[in-house]
């Protein structure tokens, strides 16, 4: 047996996180083409590389079948009903930085709050007899959200392009959805609501609760940990 550590497989998640454990002695590296799923870590021993898309890392670090694991707060907690259960943040990276939002049609120039929203929800359904529509591909964290808000006439509709132009192509009202900047909000002319934060995310080390180990995993596992910390 040996420490598994997933890791994002491509792109500057990917770049980010081998520099991150790079500045802490840990080289992670490829093997093979830029295909294939492989990769070798040095600098610490015990510990093997496997890449994985980030919104994998979530179900695999609960399943147990990877030790460690490097993805978004938003995955983990979006992805894992029982995320504290199942998971323990070990390191934030400090990048990836990103915001789940909740935002509404900038011409909505009497909506702020989530207050305003409810009353907003409630004359929509009234009016139009169906329930405003908010698009959003996190509906465990959005849903939670609204319902400790008590925002209770609206429905959440499953988005799988861009969540930002819903609202543009008339498939939904308003949109939860993750930013960095705003800017791609503002450019399809939506404003955050002031108290419409649910989510602040980055790229985080997480570490699985029910991967089994053996004495030399435990071993470096603490290694790993102790040299990143």
């Amino acid at each position: 047996m040996s420490v598994k550590l997933g890791v994002p497989s491509k792109g500057r998640l990917m770049e980010k996180t081998f520099g991150w454990f790079a500045k802490r002695g840990i080289t992670l590296s490829r093997t093979g083409s830029e295909r294939e799923y492989a990769g070798v870590v040095t600098g610490v021993d015990g510990v093997d590389l496997v890449l994985l898309s980030a919104g994998e890392i979530p179900r695999e670090l609960a399943a147990g079948r990877i030790h460690l694991g490097v993805t978004g707060t938003d995955l983990v907690q979006e992805k894992l009903p029982l995320w504290e259960q199942q998971t323990e943040e070990v390191n934030p990276l400090g990048f990836g930085h990103a915001d789940l939002v909740l935002a509404v049609p900038k011409c909505w120039v009497d909506v702020d709050t989530l207050d305003d929203l409810d009353a907003v929800a409630a004359a929509f359904r009234a009016h139009h007899g169906h329930r405003l529509r908010i698009a959003t591909k996190y509906h465990r964290l959005v849903h939670r959200f609204l319902r400790d808000a008590g925002v209770a006439d609206y429905q959440l509709v499953d988005s799988q392009g861009a969540t930002e132009g819903t609202v543009m192509n008339e498939t939904a009202e308003a949109i939860a959805d993750i930013t960095s900047t705003g800017d791609t909000l503002r450019a399809n002319h939506l404003k955050l609501l002031t108290d419409g934060l649910i989510l602040r995310s980055q790229a985080t080390l997480w570490r699985s609760r029910s991967a089994p180990v053996t004495d030399a995993d435990r071993k470096a596992l603490k290694a790993l940990i102790r040299q990143v910390g």
